[in-house]
C-alpha cells in the first residue's frame, strides 16, 4: 500500500508506510539495546550510591529510567532524523506527514506516549492502535503528526524501449513533438517495453490507438505502410536523440550551467619585419703625433 502524502508544494509523495510486524521488530531491537543499556548503569549506579540512604537511591534510580529509556529514545530520534537503531536495520524512518524530516518536538511527543504505550502496556496499547490505523500509526504518531516509512523498498528493473527498424530511422527528423504531453509519453514508453508481454490482438489494437493519439498531437498525417508499434518506436527514439542533443550541445554550457566556457585567447598583433640595414663605414682615424717630454730646465728648488 501506498500512502499519497502531499507537501506544501503540492507535490505527492508515495511513501509505503510501515506495518505492524517491521515496527515491533525495530522496537524490540530498540528496547534490547536500551534496557541493556539501563541495566548495566543501574548496576554501576546501584553500588556508587550504596552508601546513601534509601530516598536518594529511589531518586537516582528514577533519573536514570526516564534517561535511558525516554530521553535517550528521544535524543537519538531526533539526531538521526527519525532513524533509530532497530529502526536503521528494518529499513524504517519516522517522518512527519508531509514527508518531512522530524524534529525534536515530534519526538518528545513519541518518547512521552511510548512509555505508556510500549512499556507500561508491554506495547498492547500501540499494537491495537496500530491495527485499527489505516497506515499503521501509533497514538504517539497520531498526536506528533508522525508517521513511520520503509525505506528500503524492492526496486523494479526498467526496461529499455526497442529500438526501431533501421529503414525508419531518421525518418522523423522534422516532426513536431512539443504538443505531445508527458502523459502520452509514458503510455508509450509502457506499451513498448511490455508489448510482448501482451496478447498480440490486444497489443496490436493499443499499438494503433497509441499512434493515433500521437498523430493527433503533432498534426503530421500517418505514414503509409509503417506498423503502429514501429512508428512508435521511430518516434520516441528521435525524442530521446532530441533530449540527447540538447543536453550535450555548446550552448547547454554557460552562465546558468555549473560550468564556465574555456577562456578564448586573444590574437597577438603582427609586426611588419623591418628592413635591415647595413651600418655606415667608418674612416680610419690616423694615430695621433706623440706628445714631446718637457725639457729639463736649470730652475733648481730651495734647499
Amino acid at each position: 500500500m501506498v500512502s499519497d502524502l502531499v507537501t506544501g508544494d503540492a507535490v505527492v509523495l508515495g511513501l509505503r508506510p510501515a506495518r505492524l510486524p517491521s515496527r515491533g521488530l525495530a522496537i524490540l531491537l530498540d528496547l534490547a539495546v536500551y534496557v541493556t543499556g539501563y541495566v548495566l548503569i543501574s548496576v554501576g549506579l546501584t553500588m556508587a550510591t550504596a552508601s546513601l540512604d534509601d530516598a536518594a537511591q529511589a531518586a537516582v534510580a528514577v533519573a536514570s529510567f526516564l534517561l535511558f529509556l525516554v530521553g535517550v529514545p528521544i535524543a537519538v530520534e531526533t539526531l538521526s532524523h527519525g532513524r533509530s537503531l532497530g529502526k536503521l536495520a528494518c529499513g524504517l524512518r519516522v517522518v512527519r506527514d508531509d514527508g518531512g524530516p522530524i524534529r525534536f518536538r515530534h519526538a518528545l511527543v513519541r518518547g512521552a506516549l511510548g512509555v505508556v504505550e510500549l512499556i507500561l502496556t508491554f506495547g498492547s496499547i500501540a499494537c491495537i492502535a496500530s491495527l485499527a490505523s489505516a497506515r499503521g500509526r501509533r497514538l504517539g504518531d497520531v498526536f506528533a503528526g508522525t508517521l513511520v516509512v520503509r525505506e528500503r523498498v524492492p526496486g523494479t528493473r526498467v526496461m529499455p524501449v526497442p529500438p526501431p527498424p533501421p529503414w525508419l530511422a531518421g525518418r522523423f527528423t522534422g516532426l513536431d513533438l512539443s504538443a505531445v504531453p508527458d502523459g502520452l509519453w509514458l503510455a508509450i514508453r509502457q506499451y513498448l517495453t511490455r508489448m510482448n508481454q501482451l496478447d498480440p490482438q490486444v497489443g496490436a489494437a493499443m499499438a494503433v490507438r497509441l499512434a493515433d493519439d500521437l498523430v493527433a498531437r503533432t498534426g503530421a498525417p500517418p505514414p503509409a505502410g509503417v506498423p503502429a508499434a514501429a512508428f512508435l518506436m521511430a518516434v520516441v527514439h528521435e525524442r530521446q536523440s532530441r533530449d540527447a542533443a540538447r543536453a550535450f550541445r555548446p550552448s547547454a554550457v554557460g552562465p546558468g550551467s555549473g560550468f564556465a566556457p574555456a577562456p578564448v585567447p586573444e590574437p597577438v598583433p603582427v609586426v611588419a619585419p623591418v628592413p635591415y640595414v647595413a651600418p655606415a663605414p667608418v674612416a680610419p682615424v690616423a694615430p695621433a703625433a706623440p706628445a714631446e717630454a718637457p725639457r729639463a730646465g736649470g730652475f733648481a728648488p730651495p734647499a
